[in-house]
């Protein structure tokens, strides 16, 4: 099960909203939200709140254990620019670029009771597969005649 969620124009420049993500990227959830509460960048506390938006969704919405998810994917793509001007002297103008950010989180469920079975399954078939040892009669010493 995947529960994607978007935070769309976010009002902080993509590179630094990425060097917040890469800290949690492929981390279990309560892991990465307790790195993303301590983190001091300002990014992290927006990044925070789409995860635990995304955890009270696949709580609600799924009934899943928010212990049983990870965080399977985590992008951040540009947003539009705000483009604003700076008087400078001698009539010139200096340009501003506001940048914004898109972040996509994909939440995924670990699994570990149905790879336990799947395990078992495969072992149960290979042993199925095995050719059984053929047992062999010994020879006798002495040859028939006719």
């Amino acid at each position: 099960m995947e529960i994607r969620v978007k935070l769309s124009n976010l009002r902080t420049s993509p590179r630094k909203v990425r060097q917040v993500i890469d800290l949690v990227r492929g981390k279990k959830v309560p892991e990465a939200q307790s790195m993303l509460l301590f983190t001091t960048n300002r990014s992290a506390r927006s990044v925070l709140k789409l995860l635990n938006s995304a955890v009270a969704s696949a709580k609600h919405d799924f009934q899943l254990d928010e212990a049983n998810l990870f965080i399977s994917k985590i992008t951040v793509d540009e947003g539009p620019k705000l483009k604003r001007w700076h008087p400078m002297s001698r009539g010139r103008a200096y340009p501003i670029i506001k940048r914004s950010s898109h972040v996509a989180l994909i939440l995924s469920e670990i699994t570990p009771k149905i790879e336990k079975e799947i395990k078992t399954d495969n072992i149960e078939k290979i042993e199925a597969k095995k050719p059984k040892a053929k047992i062999r009669k010994p020879k006798s010493k002495t040859k028939n005649k006719k």
